[in-house]
């Protein structure tokens, strides 16, 4: 087996950097980080595509520093995709069983009744996740086949995007000149890299804080059971810090970066801050906890919206586990403290760990989602499920659904 073909290339394209990581399977089958490459994106607003051209350069950027690092060239890749448009679904379904035994037959039919609603003509399935499977009212399975039943049922998670959202990803990344092996959902791969199975199976909430969206995904009994993604992330806390210090966004940025502090209760009263001005004034020297002040409640903002999205999903009380935090915004100081707040649970950050090579470089939570799709690719096997004009609904969900089989079970 050549070199290449160990390679599992993961492309995080957000609204505030694209990243490209590339790992490779070594002889014990561990995952090692060979090449990390990361530039800032141009072409995305709230998670979606609105620039092609800024998108594409944006990317072959990312992947070019990847590739130098590596020593290798990418040619395919699997790529996340997040934003308001993605929504996540649960269904359920019910078959009768002909021959009184789970066969793998059987569990195609079944996850085809489940997936026999309306999916909007606008709109594709994303990924298919099985949650249990229910054989004679007795529930809780994982793998069903082979249990003798009359009755077979489960239950199943639906992701599904728009299709021209997802189109005009695959476009970038092709006009970049690669291929891509497969889409993930951000959150799902994000989950990879930095949830424990203890933690997914006792009941845990993954929150991935971007620059353009604030993804959610909640775990219990070991299978993934509701998404959202809200369009609120750190580039608002970066606006909020240009009007508020009035600079430049840029410069907001790298303050936050620097500087960044969710509450204000931990900033000493006597520690200040050099403010670059605009039109070429000079900068200026304010109390740190001004930044402070201006960034608490934006903060305090988004983990609300998780918060009523979280009470929402009717999963509040069955999550002791709490939460994990992760992606570039919880970089800031407090941030943790601030979410355990107003969450009400535990909370934690979340960075890729186990992992071999470049380890201690994306043991940072900007590179959860990179990492995770890289974990993502070297677990799935079989043909792209990626059919974006495919009509055939029922192959795509249960190909999907395949492939989700094999990884969580």
């Amino acid at each position: 087996m050549g070199k290449e073909s160990n390679l599992v290339i993961g492309l995080d394209i957000g609204t505030t950097k694209v990243c490209a990581i590339v790992g490779e399977v070594n002889s014990h089958d561990e995952i090692d980080i060979i090449g990390i490459g990361t530039h800032p994106s141009y072409g995305l607003k709230r998670g979606v595509v609105v620039n092609i051209d800024d998108t594409v350069q944006s990317i072959k950027n990312a992947v070019e520093e990847a590739e130098h690092m590596a020593g290798c060239e990418i040619r395919t890749v699997f790529a996340g995709i997040a934003g308001g448009h993605v929504k996540g679904i649960s269904g359920h379904g019910m078959i009768t069983l002909r021959n009184r035994e789970v066969t793998e037959r059987d569990v195609e039919r079944v996850i085809e009744s489940a997936n026999a609603l309306l999916i909007p003509a606008d709109r594709e399935i994303i990924h298919v996740i099985p949650q249990e499977f229910i054989v004679d009212g007795q529930a809780g399975i994982k793998d069903p086949i082979g249990i003798c039943g009359i009755k077979l049922e489960t239950k199943v998670h639906i992701v599904t995007g728009q299709i021209t959202a997802a189109q005009n990803l695959v476009k970038c990344i092709h006009r970049a000149g690669m291929d891509v092996a497969d889409i993930a959902l951000e959150q799902l791969a994000s989950s990879q890299a930095v949830l424990t199975s203890d933690e997914k199976e006792i009941g845990v909430v993954l929150i991935d804080c971007g620059g353009g969206t604030t993804d959610i995904a909640i775990f219990v009994g070991g299978s993934i059971r509701y998404t959202e993604n809200l369009t609120l992330g750190g580039d608002h806390i970066d606006r909020d810090i240009a009007l508020g210090l009035s600079t430049p966004l840029a410069e907001a940025k790298k303050i936050k970066e620097k500087y960044g502090v969710a509450i204000t209760d931990i900033v000493s009263p006597n520690e200040t801050i050099e403010v670059p001005s605009v039109g070429g004034r000079r900068p200026r020297k304010i109390p740190k906890a001004d930044l402070a002040m201006i960034m608490e409640p934006r903060v305090e903002e988004i983990f609300s919206l998780v918060r009523s999205e979280i009470i929402k999903s009717g999963f509040r009380d069955l999550i002791p586990a709490g939460a994990v935090i992760t992606g570039g915004s919880v970089i800031i100081d407090g941030t943790d403290e601030l979410a355990e707040k107003i969450l009400g649970m535990p909370v934690r950050r979340g960075i890729p760990t186990e992992l071999g090579g470049l380890n201690d470089i994306v043991a940072n939570p900007i590179y959860s989602t990179g990492v995770g799709l890289v974990l993502y690719g070297t677990n799935y096997n079989g043909e792209s499920k990626l059919r974006i004009r495919d009509e055939n609904i029922f192959k795509k969900v249960y190909d999907s659904m395949k492939n989700w089989f094999q990884e969580f079970f």
